[in-house]
């Protein structure tokens, strides 16, 4: 496992997954074929410095853990967890633990105490891995039954030598160099159980096997071509299967680099340091970053706005004649073209900077983009590509491609992927991608599926003209007003958080005779929005003001511009909390949890609806 192998050409290196048929087989194929290869890449706290990882030396750390892990005699199909960030030792850990055939539970690193003991509980998890001592003392007293766990290993902090905790250097150590080793799983053998977090209710341990997973990275590269070399750069949660998928297993796979970043709040930063070629992301940052350029537009003026919109028109209307989306304009294509170059050239750079300059691949999931940052993305010459997918089918079911790519869908099914749609339109799903089942949940199991074996998704769709695919909405989310109209409230909230002004936005209205929004504001444009109104922005009664609410609800409502009149919101509540994955009001991939953010806004979104007739008769003034 040197560097003496003699590799195989780029073309076949990325693409020689025939015939193998579990991830572990994928790593290793990669380990043997560019065993000089860099692998991973993290940064050390202590030192201060970018530590590089080969694949043969990542080989021989999966090799050690593997040791350690045949220490503890656990049997075939032992379930293992891991609280950990995204890093080396997460990587070692699950690739040591399928190849030993046990079975993955990675648990949400910034999970409550409580929600990852339940996991364990109901996981039966015998091992658990995380970074910090304090983590697994809360872990031990939030109240749940953990006899099963034998080991719990510390990573980063000293832990006490002997007994159920240890040190990972320690524990490493410890296991014997000539340990036998367990049988190679079998593609039908699990690869892990990943728990849903789900908007309500608690998680289900979604059981996939190494066949449903190397099914879908097979399925994905059809779509997403990433060369050898190229540089990943991973911010999702492992704990997710968009990122373990798309971020982690295809990339290994197709001996590409994995940078993982420090923390989202040097997200911007690594980006530049990284230069990544390809990118797995959330709706939410390429948001984001759209709202930045907003922002850069309204303080620069209204000249540079409208030159900025010249060359986002020119460049969207080249982008839809390359992708063959009609698009209706009577300006000559050779014009688009010219101005496209001219205009669009450094405004384009400036863009791709953000991203640090070498994107080639930006791949967009979990949620839909709003429509209007991906025109602008792609008007600037960096198309986004979405998908479709969840966690029950490995999970990507659908998606768009570097050279057939409409933003308005979420693409064309993926290979050996098959999608109808059912009653109410609903998207299900059958293939080599789709779940086994519910870890120790029969019933939600069955009801999963229909009683021909497709998958239920619960969400609605449809087909365009060209067979792409449309995500209307979530049957389980769709808002239906007292009056009968149904809208989805994510269209709603992500054309509004494209406002300067708003950071988040949560849709209500379900029974009632129109949708409002509560808005967490941008604390500096809050703050000069509020003393243009003679208000005191530091003063919590200033949000409640009447002519606050209605110089929102009016940059609100030109937001939603485009919708029907019954999904344009006729009210507002304003807040400056801020909506996070700590304070349990986002899942790990940014969506809104409803459940917990109507208890917790339970009082104020009833506000919104007391004086309906009246807060009727001023919106509809505005």
């Amino acid at each position: 496992m040197g560097d003496s192998i003699v590799t195989d050409s780029k073309e076949e290196r990325a693409r020689a997954l025939d015939g193998l048929t579990t991830l572990c087989e994928f790593f290793q194929n990669r380990v043997c074929k560019g065993p000089s290869d860099e692998a991973l890449r993290e940064f050390n706290k202590s030192t201060k410095e970018w530590v590089s990882v080969t694949y043969s030396e990542l080989g021989e750390k999966v090799l050690s853990w593997r040791k350690a892990f045949a220490a503890l005699n656990l049997k075939r199909g032992d379930r293992v967890a891991m609280l950990l960030p995204n890093g080396v030792n997460a990587v070692c850990f699950d690739q040591a633990a399928m190849a030993n055939t046990l079975v993955p539970v990675p648990l949400h690193a910034i999970d409550t105490p409580a929600s990852s003991a339940y996991i364990l509980q109901d996981s039966g998890a015998s091992v658990l891995v995380t970074d910090k001592v304090s983590k697994w003392e809360k872990i031990k007293e939030a109240g749940f039954d953990l006899s099963a766990l034998k080991k719990v290993i510390i990573t980063d902090d000293e832990a006490p030598s002997g007994g159920m905790v240890s040190a990972l250097a320690a524990w490493l150590a410890s296991a014997s160099q000539n340990a036998d080793l367990p049988d190679s799983p079998t593609e039908q053998d699990l690869a892990c159980i990943v728990y849903t977090s789900g908007t309500t209710g608690r998680p289900k341990g979604v059981m996939l096997t190494h066949k449903n997973i190397t099914s879908n990275v097979r399925s994905t590269l059809a779509h997403v071509k990433p060369e050898v070399g190229d540089i990943f750069l991973s911010f999702l949660p492992l704990s997710h299967m968009f990122e373990r998928t798309a971020g982690y297993y295809l990339a290994l796979a197709t001996g590409s680099t994995i940078v993982f970043n420090r923390s989202l709040q040097y997200l911007a930063e690594d980006f530049r340091i990284a230069k990544p070629n390809v990118l797995i992301s959330v709706p939410r940052v390429y948001e984001r970053i759209y709202g930045k350029l907003n922002k850069v537009l309204l303080d620069k003026g209204p000249v540079a706005k409208k030159v900025f919109e010249t060359a986002v028109n020119a460049g969207w209307r080249v982008f839809c004649r390359k992708n063959r989306i009609r698009v209706a304009s009577s300006v000559p294509p050779l014009i688009d073209s010219v101005t496209n170059k001219l205009i669009g050239g450094k405004i384009s750079r400036t863009l791709k900077s953000q991203f640090g300059g070498r994107l080639r691949v930006a791949i967009s999931g979990g949620a839909s983009l709003n429509p209007e940052a991906a025109k602008v993305f792609c008007g600037l010459g960096l198309p986004v590509i979405q998908g479709y997918g969840m966690t029950e089918t490995s999970p990507i079911i659908s998606g768009n491609n570097v050279t057939d790519n409409d933003p308005a869908t979420v693409g064309r099914a993926l290979k050996d992927v098959g999608i109808r749609l059912g009653d109410k339109d609903e998207i299900q799903i059958k293939g080599d991608l789709v779940m086994r089942g519910y870890w120790n949940r029969e019933k939600e199991t069955k009801e999963a599926f229909t009683e021909d074996g497709w998958l239920h998704t619960g969400d609605q769709g449809r087909f365009d003209e060209d067979r792409r695919l449309k995500i209307v909405g979530r049957i389980k989310e769709i808002i239906v007003t007292s009056t009968g109209e149904k809208i989805s409230p994510v269209d709603i909230e992500s054309a509004v958080e494209t406002l300067p002004l708003v950071n988040q936005c949560y849709a209500v209205g379900d029974g009632k005779p129109y949708i409002g929004v509560l808005v967490s504001l941008d604390c500096e444009r809050w703050s000069a929005l509020a003393s243009s109104l003679h208000l005191d922005p530091k003063d919590q009664v200033s949000l409640t003001a009447s002519s606050a609410k209605s110089a929102v609800l009016q940059q609100v409502k030109k937001a939603c511009r485009t919708f029907p009149a019954y999904a344009v919101p006729r009210n507002v509540t304003l807040t400056l909390d801020e909506w996070t994955i700590d304070n349990g009001l986002l899942t790990p991939t940014l969506k809104l949890k409803r459940k917990p953010m109507n208890e917790k806004y339970g009082s104020l979104i009833d506000d919104m609806y007391m004086g309906a007739k009246k807060s009727s008769h001023a919106a509809n003034n505005l």
